[in-house]
């Protein structure tokens, strides 16, 4: 499908829909490192999520900028509904039954 299709409702193509637009902020998510209990941002790609079959075996992870102590907290429904929806990367664990 081309970019430059017009819309027959309102006659308005994919360029002028988005001829206004500027870049969009990138998405940072607050964290905090139960070792050094430094607060700070990160940025989607610092942040791993894993998707388990049960809230047990769901988590997110990432590395503590400050201290470089490796950290893993649980994940509840809108924690995951957050990072998902904010890019950061999804690993969905699956049982080996």
């Amino acid at each position: 499908m081309s970019e430059s299709v017009t819309s027959s409702v309102t006659g308005m193509t994919v360029e002028s829909a988005f001829a206004g637009m500027t870049s969009v902020a990138p998405v940072v998510f607050r964290a905090g490192c139960p070792d050094c209990r430094e607060r700070f941002e990160l940025a989607a790609g610092a942040l791993r999520l894993a998707i388990g079959a049960s809230s047990r075996t769901t988590f997110y992870s990432f590395t503590c900028p400050q201290c470089g102590s490796s950290v893993r907290k649980p994940a509840g429904e809108r924690i995951v509904e957050l990072l998902t929806g904010g890019g950061v990367r999804t690993l969905r664990l699956h049982s080996t039954l």
